[in-house]
């Protein structure tokens, strides 16, 4: 009896192996390759899947995601004998599981190869400082060497980046003090050009006021000669509204010569005739 139940237990734990075997689950953006006694049948997609126990096997699971592989820095030749490092970084996804599993071993390390070969080859065509400043050219034409190359793996190389370009110490050396060089330059420029501008606005400050100085002195003086003139008008004015005799003229003359003779200068004086008549008037009055 005991017997019995061994063998029992011995075929459900079977069917159970058998049952694991036969449904398998494929989880999204994946597909594996299944074989039956080592040759290839089919490629399961995403979902559940029914395969025969113990007859088929899975040979590989495949993620069909965009990857992304760094690859170690890789030494360089330039067209002018210098040894650069690039770093690379490789986007690609694996677009037929059936052709990445057996047109290629292992497509991680083909590409690699690849990119150094294609790297090696196009950046021997170029000088350091056209490498430098050409990154796009260079993952361009990497890209499209990679995507020609990989599409028959099953692989489409979607972008390709060079992530570090590394000159020689010495070259980085000379780079740096041209650097500072141009940066001196730059500020020695910058400061000559401050200084002068400062020039510039402290003259023309200089004009503005001496111009406003002036403007302002003509405009004083024409208010004085205004303010004279209108003075001049006034006592006239009033002369004339008084109907003055030549005797009042007489005596305020009189009144003005101790003023008109004051100064070493005044050696000369001129006396109106009609001083003259006033006052012979006056001497004959006060016989």
């Amino acid at each position: 009896m005991s017997a019995v139940i061994i063998v029992l237990i011995i075929l459900v734990v079977l069917v159970f192996i058998a049952l694991i075997k036969t449904i398998q689950v494929i989880p999204q953006a994946s597909a594996a390759i299944v074989e039956r006694f080592g040759r290839y049948t089919r490629t399961l997609n995403a979902g559940l899947n029914i395969v025969v126990p113990f007859i088929d096997s899975i040979r590989n699971r495949i993620d069909l995601r965009e990857q992304v592989v760094p690859f170690p820095p890789q030494p360089v030749i330039t067209q002018d004998n210098l040894v650069v490092n690039i770093d690379t970084v490789i986007y690609y996804q694996v677009t037929d599981a059936r052709a990445a599993t057996y047109e290629v071993a292992s497509y991680i390390q083909a590409i690699e190869q690849l990119t150094v070969t294609t790297l090696r080859n196009i950046i021997g065509g170029m000088d350091l400082e056209r490498t430098l400043t050409s990154r796009e050219e260079i993952n361009a034409a990497l890209r499209g060497v990679l995507d020609e190359a990989t599409g028959k793996w099953g692989i489409r190389v979607n972008r390709v980046e060079l992530k570090a370009i590394e000159p020689p110490t010495s070259i980085q050396d000379s780079m740096e003090k041209q650097m500072r060089a141009e940066r001196d330059k730059r500020a020695a420029i910058l400061t000559a050009e401050g200084t002068r501008q400062s020039a510039i606005l402290t003259a023309e400050g200089e004009k503005q006021s001496q111009i406003l100085r002036a403007e302002g002195e003509a405009k004083a003086a024409a208010l004085r000669a205004e303010g004279e003139a209108q003075a001049v008008r006034t006592v006239f004015e009033a002369i004339h509204a008084g109907d003055p005799d030549q005797k009042l003229l007489s005596y305020q003359y009189l009144q003005m010569l101790p003023k008109i003779a004051e100064g070493d200068a005044n050696k000369l004086w001129i006396v109106p005739s009609e001083i003259g008549d006033a006052l012979k008037g006056s001497l004959r009055r006060l016989r």
